[in-house]
């Protein structure tokens, strides 16, 4: 998944023109940044050379959230970031993206984002769930009240699958022998 060139792909969904432009300008030249300004255009905008979306959550149209299900219905293999000013609520733990950002962003917010999905996008798909799901419970405390957490199941739920998953690959990685981790980091 990249362009011809080699570059990967990122997508920038925002129903701000000046704020799609700015994504371009902060994310260095060896991205290919193509820019949308709703939901329907980034669908008809998506195929397989996509390696990230950068997906605004509030746009006419299509709303974010809903082409984010779009995307995950049909199969794109692709990295997505929420980057968007919606306040993240419990609703996040349901939605099927990576990170969660929320405005305003700087380029450096933006690059590191970008190259932590890149990241991720080699990762088997438990591990790769893990990290989404560690990122909406980290954006959930930054953003809401402890009190708010311990009163939410759903946030509840959302601590144990990540324990869950942490004890599952901590048992993987201790399952592995010297000469597999080694092997391991030949491959990476």
């Amino acid at each position: 998944m990249t362009d011809d060139d080699g570059n990967p792909v990122v997508l920038a969904v925002d129903d701000e023109e000046r704020v799609t432009e700015a994504y371009s300008l902060w994310l260095p030249d060896e991205y290919t940044v193509l820019t949308a300004v709703d939901g329907r255009e980034a669908l008809s905008m998506m195929d397989s050379s996509v390696d990230v979306v950068l997906l605004d959550r509030e746009m006419p149209n299509m709303r974010g959230d809903e082409a984010l299900d779009r995307i995950r219905e049909e199969g794109y293999d692709c990295r997505v970031a929420m980057v968007t000013g919606v306040e993240p609520d419990v609703d996040i733990i349901e939605m099927g993206f990576d990170t969660y950002l929320t405005k305003p962003v700087t380029g450096e917010d933006l690059r590191e984002v970008v190259e932590d999905l890149l990241s991720r996008a080699t990762f088997d798909s438990r591990s790769q769930r893990f990290f989404a799901l560690v990122a909406k419970q980290s954006t959930l405390e930054t953003e809401r009240s402890h009190g708010e957490l311990e009163e939410s199941e759903e946030y509840q739920e959302l601590t144990r699958e990540v324990e869950r998953l942490r004890e599952e690959l901590d048992e993987t990685f201790a399952a592995m022998d010297e000469e597999g981790v080694q092997a391991s980091y030949r491959d990476i």
